[in-house]
């Protein structure tokens, strides 16, 4: 099936999608294990800022102390931790992506500290980073690197959330051509209540959608009250008004009528960082709950000694294993692509924009898994802390509220379920991918009964053939949904979203596999790593194959359909294992370290 040659490390780099096509191991990943000393320090530093100035003070955040908030950010500048992704020549560091994802990855422990960071640092500072012009750059960046100015981004609108092209606000060029007068409104804005640089979308003419630079203080633009919300209370999230708002036309935003570009690739990264930014509270929250069940006794027992509560760690720690592989995966691909690249020209932020638009499907896998992992692992660990889970002393309860919030933020996980079956097959059609070309040898081979093998026989040889079966399924699945809906196919949303979910366990299983086999690379495989891969595996190959039915079911009728899940019947392997064997030794690594242990 690969469309890799058969040699063990491909150089070539491969394009966003491509993992569904490759063999596992074909490419050398980036993993944590693989950081450098300059990642490591600025991860420890953030970890330090937030344990020390952060996580003491949630009582004032989470009470809406925008002061705090925005003295926070204020001594986060001081550290260097605003600016990384904001170029030299503007007051900022200008390093790699995977540093900004560490550092989105430590901020994630407090929620509504991680979104006031985030929404400054990433929507609200990237627009005039990757779009603004020199003008703009000079004026905004180095005041936003150190947090002088906070920045907000302002897109969501009453009628218009995931659907961001829906935008009713509007803005019409003066008679004397020095300002746009915008009118409108927009909802749920991060930061708005202390922010001084605001980029918000609206209509020119009520047609031609456009990004602008509104600082606060614009006649006829105001802030409305603060949000009282279910979750990341601390976080300012306040409505804007625009009436007759003069904005000068120096403050738009790249081109007039190319706002879906800032919008759409802002969000791209957004998704990615989110991915990181979940890593953060499944480690603090898998911490917190380890040490108050180690702590806890019932019938004489600590709570942590149960057999059900060791799967529910064992579980905890593998979510989190899942993601850490994928998000710093991807995060190593967009790198590799600006390798050798000159920060300082003047093209180089288009070719950021690229590299991170390259892998969108990867981006939004990241933020459907990482959102709903974190939902499970927050469960699981109120689960543990029992009644006290739902008592606000325990950081538990919180947590539990914050996270919600994430499989709603940058576009929900339903849009993104769509996007991931429906960017493969985009990119299918327009020949970037040789998708459909790739399933039709996968039908051949389950017409003929041949199933994978794994090119290591080793203690993860059985989780190869299964991710190499769950690419399967995958690519049998969309390419049979593709032949029978056609143009129509995006009206069948379940079928797209089943399919999205089973590549999602592809790219998480392959992640997993590869980097166990790279930290083993003397041979010797850790066994935590090698039991919680094996554990996502055996979850992953029961649930993917079901999902695949479902879809073939919503693809077929009467004998074709018959005909089809006979084809896909083989796929469904399975390798018998201890679990209770498998929980032990990820668990005890988990006690042996105080928490997650890689």
């Amino acid at each position: 099936m690969a469309v890799v040659s058969e040699t063990p490390q491909s150089t070539e780099l491969p394009t966003g999608g491509a993992f569904l096509l490759q063999e596992v191991g074909s490419q050398r990943i980036v993993t944590p294990e693989l950081f450098t000393e300059d990642q490591r320090l600025y991860l420890k530093t953030a970890r330090q800022f937030i344990r020390e100035q952060v996580l003491p003070q949630t009582d004032r955040i989470e009470s809406k102390d925008n002061a705090l908030l925005r003295e926070l950010l204020r001594r986060a500048g001081e550290l260097g931790l605003l600016m990384i992704d904001i170029p030299e020549a503007y007051g900022g560091l200008g390093l790699d992506k995977t540093t900004s994802l560490l550092l989105a990855e430590a901020m994630g422990a407090q929620g509504s500290w991680s979104v006031t960071f985030g929404a400054h640092t990433g929507i609200g500072s990237l627009p005039v980073v990757w779009f603004g012009n020199e003008a703009q750059k000079a004026k905004y960046l180095p005041k936003l690197a150190i947090a002088e100015w906070v920045a907000a981004y302002a897109l969501t609108e009453q009628g218009s959330g995931s659907d961001a092209l829906g935008a009713k606000t509007k803005a019409v060029l003066s008679p004397d051509g020095k300002h746009y007068v915008l009118n409108g409104s927009k909802l749920y804005i991060t930061n708005a209540a202390f922010a001084d640089v605001f980029v918000v979308f609206a209509k020119v003419n009520g047609d031609r959608f456009t990004g602008f630079i509104v600082e606060r203080g614009t006649p006829g633009f105001t802030v409305g009250p603060e949000e009282h919300k279910m979750g990341i209370r601390g976080s300012s999230t306040c409505p804007l008004y625009f009436e007759d708002a003069r904005v000068p036309v120096e403050n738009v935003l790249g081109e007039v009528g190319r706002g879906h570009k800032i919008a759409f690739n802002i969000l791209n990264y957004g998704r990615l960082k989110l991915g990181a930014g979940v890593i953060g509270p499944m480690k603090y929250q898998l911490e917190n709950a380890l040490r108050f069940a180690q702590e806890r006794k019932q019938f004489g027992t600590p709570v942590a000694r149960f057999p059900l509560t060791r799967e529910k760690f064992a579980r905890m720690a593998m979510l989190t294993y899942a993601l850490e592989s994928m998000t710093y995966r991807t995060a190593g691909l967009v790198d590799a692509r600006l390798t050798g690249r000159d920060r300082h020209a003047k093209d180089y932020d288009a070719h950021v924009i690229a590299s991170i638009e390259e892998y969108a499907i990867e981006s939004s896998i990241m933020k459907v898994f990482g959102s709903e992992a974190l939902g499970q692992l927050v469960d699981d660990a109120v689960q543990i802390h029992g009644g006290a889970g739902y008592i606000e002393e325990y950081p538990v309860e919180r947590a539990y509220r914050d996270a919600r919030i994430n499989r709603i933020f940058e576009g929900t996980n339903e849009i993104n379920r769509m996007l991931i079956a429906g960017l493969l097959l985009k990119r299918s059609v327009k020949g970037e991918l040789p998708l459909l070309a790739v399933a039709q040898s996968v039908e051949e081979e389950l017409t003929q009964g041949t199933l994978p093998r794994a090119r290591r026989e080793d203690a993860l040889a059985a989780e190869e053939r299964a991710a190499e079966c769950l690419k399967r399924m995958a690519l049998y699945g969309l390419k049979v949904a593709a032949e029978t809906f056609g143009t129509e196919l995006e009206q069948h949303q379940e079928v797209l979203a089943g399919l999205s979910d089973v590549v999602m366990d592809a790219f998480a299983l392959d992640s997993m596999v590869t980097r166990a086999r790279q930290a083993g690379a003397d041979g010797a495989l850790d066994a935590t790593q090698v039991a919680m891969t094996r554990l996502y595996g055996m979850d992953a190959m029961a649930r993917s194959f079901e999902r695949t039915r479902r879809a073939l079911c919503g693809s077929a009728q009467g004998g074709a359909l018959q005909a089809h899940l006979a084809k896909v019947a083989p796929l469904h392997l399975f390798t018998p294992y201890n679990p209770a064997e498998l929980r032990e030794t990820v668990v005890t690594a988990l006690e042996q370290a105080g928490g997650y242990p890689l």
